[in-house]
């Protein structure tokens, strides 16, 4: 399989794909630039669209694969990956990584976990500052749709975003927007052009994981009866990030009238219980997330709400102690402190 000629024909879908790449790599121009890179059908025509415009924006390319080691396919599809890297002549990258199963987020949590620590060591070995990811519609509305049924909130309800930091990492999302309907049109001219075909990955469809469950029961049925049910979450993921936008300004001014201390590690109990307690759990929101810390589950923080509300506002009534991620919140001499 040698490429000879230009093979990605001047189509609707091409074009729909393209657009939303090519004004990304304007801002990218001149640019290193990797690709998650599964050699799924996703990621494969993700690999080909950027390959198509890489030269016009002097992008330089690379492919990056993740060998979870769970699969029983894993070896031929670093293979298969490796295939089409040739054929694209774009630099090529298989990680092997060891997925924790003990890690209490499940194997899809562990595995995405594995994946992006892999993906932020690789771009800065490589100094590489952009990651694309070819998460399109289809992905956002099924997003959505678990969030929703886990009873998520306006954070949660954001859906994933067009781009978003990591460690210093940008990964970006550009086909968002993008049915896979095109996506899976156009991989199958390219295939009937170029005789490669994406590798298969049967968990996708497992029922027994709640994304496929998502894919295979409900999507089906709400095709039928609602067919612009993805555009609608998508339209409404847009609303709750403005609604998110709202929150978080509210809590930035509350959070200024706690009196923190400069190095935002502490706040005032007493100015805290001032507010109404919608804006009590908001503002310790902001907090745990100003410091960097993960949020705890709703139990786990109405339960921290509970005791904060009830200890003497100069706390010396009893001890308060909030484990949290290695850290422990507590109350000392009228101040909410991480330490």
């Amino acid at each position: 399989m040698k490429k000879t000629k230009p093979f990605l024909r001047d189509t609707s879908q091409a074009s729909r794909l393209l657009k939303p790449l090519a004004d990304l790599f304007k801002d990218l121009r001149g640019q290193t630039v990797a690709i998650g890179f599964s050699a799924g059908v996703d990621s494969a025509m993700l690999a080909i669209c950027a390959s198509t415009l890489a030269t016009q924006y002097t992008i330089d390319l690379r492919l990056v694969h993740i060998h979870h080691g769970l699969m029983s396919q894993a070896d031929e599809w670093v293979r298969q990956a490796q295939r089409l890297a040739q054929y694209l002549a774009l630099d090529f990258s298989p990680i092997f990584v060891e997925v924790d199963r003990a890690s209490g987020l499940g194997i899809e949590g562990a595995a995405r976990q594995a994946r992006y620590a892999a993906f932020i060591h690789y771009a800065k070995a490589h100094q590489i500052k952009h990651f694309l990811l070819a998460h399109h519609l289809d992905d956002q509305a099924e997003t959505l749709l678990l969030r929703l049924l886990r009873g998520s909130g306006v954070r949660g309800m954001r859906g994933m975003p067009s781009a978003i930091e990591k460690d210093g990492v940008l990964f970006h999302r550009p086909w968002l927007m993008c049915e896979r309907s095109f996506i899976l049109s156009l991989a199958e001219s390219v295939s009937k052009e170029i005789g490669w075909y994406a590798v298969q990955d049967e968990s996708n469809l497992d029922t027994s994981y709640k994304r496929g469950a998502v894919r295979v029961e409900l999507s089906p049925a709400l095709n039928q009866y609602w067919p612009s049910w993805k555009q609608n979450l998508a339209r409404h993921a847009r609303l709750m990030e403005e609604a998110q936008a709202i929150v978080d300004d509210m809590a930035e001014l509350d959070f200024k009238r706690l009196l923190p201390s400069d190095d935002q590690r502490s706040f005032c109990l007493k100015a805290w219980r001032t507010l109404p307690s919608y804006r009590q759990s908001n503002v310790l929101r902001y907090w745990l997330a100003l410091l960097g810390l993960q949020m705890p589950t709703e139990r786990r923080l109405q339960d921290w709400l509970k005791q904060l509300r009830e200890v003497h506002q100069l706390g010396f009534d009893r001890e308060v102690r909030l484990p949290h991620e290695g850290q422990v919140i507590v109350v000392s001499k009228g101040r909410v402190q991480i330490s």
